[in-house]
C-alpha cells in the first residue's frame, strides 16, 4: 500500500506547489512510483510548474463524481516515467469535496502507487481539512517569517486534531519545510532564523530551500527546478526528496560567503 504525504500550509504564497512539484520529480527519478494530487479546487497550478497544463482532459473532480474513470484522467510525466499527475478542478468550488469519496479515492490510488503527494490548498477550510485527513506523513511549508511560521503552527494542530491517525491514537509524521530563506535578511534581524522557526514549530526539519530567482523562471517555462543543474534550489529539493526517502543527508550550508576583510576581522 503507498504513503498518503500532504504538502500543506497555513498560509498561501509560500512555496507548496512548487515543493510538491519537486518532490514528486525526486521521488520519481529515485524510482517510485509516484502520483502528484492537486486538491487546490478552483486554484490550480500545479499542473504548470509540472508542465502539464496542455494535457488535461479529465480532473480529480471528474474521477470522484463518475464522469470518468482513474485511468482516463491521470496524466503520465514524458520526462520522469515513474511519475504521474492529477489535476485539479478549475471550475468547482472546495465545497464540491466529499470525504467519503476523497478516502475511496486516496484508497484507490493507495493501491497503484508508492507515494501520492497531495498538494493542500492553504488556509483551514475544507478543502485543506480532506487533503489531511488520510495523510500518513505531512509537510509543512513554512516561509521565515512571523505570519507564515504562525498560520503554519496552527494548520499544525488542526492535522494533530483532524486527522484519521489522531482519531485512532496515531500521530501523523510532520517535518518543516523552511522555504525562501535569505542568510543576509537573517544576520540583520529582517528574518526569522532557522532556529527560532523550529522553536516556534516544535517539529523536526525536513528541507531548507534558499532564495532562488531561477524559480520564477523554470515555474513560467513549465520545467521543474529539479532538473536546474546549478540552482541551489534544486538541490535543496533534491535533497528533501532523498530525506523523505530516509537518506540521512546533511543540511545545505546558506550561509553567504564573505569577503577577505570579513573573514580576517569578523
Amino acid at each position: 500500500m503507498g504513503e498518503v504525504i500532504t504538502v500543506t500550509s497555513g498560509k498561501g504564497g509560500v512555496g507548496k506547489s512548487t515543493l510538491s512539484a519537486n518532490l514528486a520529480v525526486g521521488l520519481a527519478h529515485a524510482g517510485k512510483k509516484v502520483v502528484a494530487v492537486d486538491f487546490d479546487i478552483g486554484l490550480r497550478n500545479l499542473d504548470m510548474i509540472l508542465g502539464l497544463e496542455n494535457r488535461i482532459v479529465y480532473d480529480v473532480i471528474d474521477v470522484m463524481e463518475g464522469r470518468c474513470n482513474l485511468s482516463q484522467a491521470l496524466i503520465h510525466d514524458k520526462r520522469a516515467k515513474n511519475l504521474y499527475f492529477l489535476p485539479a478542478s478549475q471550475t468547482s468550488d472546495k465545497n464540491v469535496l466529499d470525504r467519503e469519496k476523497v478516502a475511496k479515492l486516496l484508497a484507490d490510488l493507495k493501491k497503484e502507487f508508492d507515494i501520492i503527494i497531495l498538494d493542500s490548498p492553504a488556509g483551514i477550510e475544507s478543502g485543506f481539512e480532506h487533503s489531511i485527513f488520510m495523510a500518513d506523513r505531512a509537510l509543512i511549508v513554512s516561509t521565515p517569517d512571523v505570519s507564515a511560521v504562525r498560520d503554519a503552527d496552527r494548520v499544525i494542530g488542526i492535522i494533530d486534531a483532524k486527522s484519521e491517525k489522531a482519531k485512532a491514537g496515531e500521530e501523523v509524521q510532520k517535518h518543516v519545510v523552511i522555504n525562501r530563506i535569505k542568510q543576509d535578511m537573517v544576520d540583520k534581524g529582517q528574518m526569522l532564523s532557522v532556529e527560532d522557526v523550529l522553536s516556534i514549530l516544535a517539529l523536526p526539519l525536513i528541507g531548507i530551500i534558499p532564495e532562488d530567482q531561477n524559480i520564477i523562471t523554470s515555474t513560467n517555462e513549465g520545467e521543474p527546478i529539479f532538473y536546474s543543474e546549478k540552482s541551489p534550489a534544486a538541490q535543496a529539493y533534491k535533497n528533501i526528496a532523498g530525506r523523505v526517502l530516509g537518506e540521512d543527508i546533511p543540511f545545505m550550508d546558506i550561509t553567504e560567503k564573505k569577503g577577505i576583510l570579513k573573514r580576517i576581522f569578523g
